[in-house]
């Protein structure tokens, strides 16, 4: 287990989320669920079962460090990676990657969202564990693969190949990025694609190796502050160098790219919390297919699948006439719109910030 470690990236926004999740305090460390943990400590919980706690890293923005210690007071400063502006998932993960390597040249990881539900976790973790035992012995990129249950447009998918290796690893043919509903219909027809989670599993010498190759930019920028990684040196270096870092997924980066990706396809209840609809479909319903959200009250008549989010438990949300519509209201804003135009919340974020400035944001 000691050469076993995790990275959960809890930098995000989450402005899909709006006007619940905000720049100063996003969707990561809020309870959506009423039970008393936030998604990001649901989270660290889940893999300290299976990870020793010193083993566990997040790596977030540098406005989150408060937030962070608050929320995780069992971490120490230096399990605490702090970025000094976006920059996407490669550099997040890279600057990981260096930091564990720092520490434990022989290190396995797992890197995963701060913003996932996991309904069968006994499942995950097995599948987890199985994943690093894998990649201890394999120079192999592996991702968690989710059976779809349906044409989803929301996630990116995953193509395997027949090429399979014992334990059920198989070979990934393509990545492709969210496909629109026709596409999707054919991939979850074929049967050969998976949703793809954005969980994944590596050594650490593997994945940097792959940072080497396929995004040197990265690696030569990191490579400058080898030693200086897990010393007192490290955050003033971060500070100068991460921001040269391309703003580039891991996905688009390595994964796409890199020929010994391997998935291991997983059953275990999996929900990436990203939007609205997708807290909706995890929800608990009434009669009338309406989600209303935690300890919420709400009066719907004539009211057909909507989602009602109300941040003040004492408030009454009295609705009527509307259908397929998100009710959410937080702060200092109201939300009404329809369900299925929910992608276009990051405008409406922008334009309250162009209007208003960042009142509202």
């Amino acid at each position: 287990m000691k050469d076993n470690y995790c990275v959960i990236m809890g930098g995000g926004i989450g402005s899909r989320f709006w006007p619940f999740s905000r720049e100063s305090y996003p969707k990561q460390f809020l309870d959506f669920f009423g039970t008393g943990r936030s998604l990001l400590q649901m989270t660290f919980d889940r893999f300290a079962k299976i990870i020793p706690v010193e083993n566990i890293y997040i790596v977030t923005n540098e406005l989150y460090a408060k937030l962070i210690k608050e929320q995780l007071p069992e971490l120490k400063d230096s399990q605490i990676l702090l970025e000094p502006t976006r920059r996407n998932t490669a550099p997040c993960i890279a600057y990981a990657a260096y930091h564990i390597k720092a520490c434990n040249p022989n290190a396995n990881i797992v890197v995963a969202p701060s913003d996932h539900l996991i309904l069968k976790e006994d499942v995950f973790l097995r599948d987890v564990q199985k994943g690093l035992d894998f990649v201890k012995e394999n120079n192999s990129l592996v991702t968690l693969g989710i059976k779809p249950s349906r044409p989803e447009t929301a996630y990116g998918y995953i193509q395997q190949s027949n090429d399979m290796m014992l334990g059920g690893f198989t070979k990934v043919k393509t990545f492709t990025e969210k496909p629109n509903l026709e596409l999707a219909k054919v991939f979850y027809e074929s049967g050969e694609f998976f949703w793809n989670s954005g969980l994944f599993v590596w050594n650490v010498n593997t994945i940097i190796s792959a940072f080497e190759n396929f995004l040197p930019d990265i690696s030569a920028r990191f490579d400058l502050g080898k030693d200086q990684f897990n010393t007192d040196k490290e955050r003033d270096f971060i500070h100068e160098h991460f921001p040269y870092c391309p703003n580039i997924s891991i996905d688009y980066g390595i994964m796409e790219k890199a020929d010994n990706v391997y998935m291991l396809c997983a059953d275990f209840g999996w929900a990436d919390l990203g939007t609205w609809g997708s807290l909706f479909d995890i929800a608990h319903k009434d009669e009338n297919n309406n989600a209303v959200l935690k300890n919420n009250r709400a009066m719907l008549y004539e009211s057909k699948n909507n989602v009602i989010a109300l941040e003040d438990p004492k408030r009454l949300a009295v609705v009527q006439g509307i259908n397929d519509c998100i009710v959410a209201e937080s702060g200092n804003v109201l939300l009404i719109c329809k369900k299925d135009d929910e992608q276009r919340i990051k405008q409406y974020v922008a334009d309250a910030q162009m209007k208003y400035g960042k009142e509202f944001n």
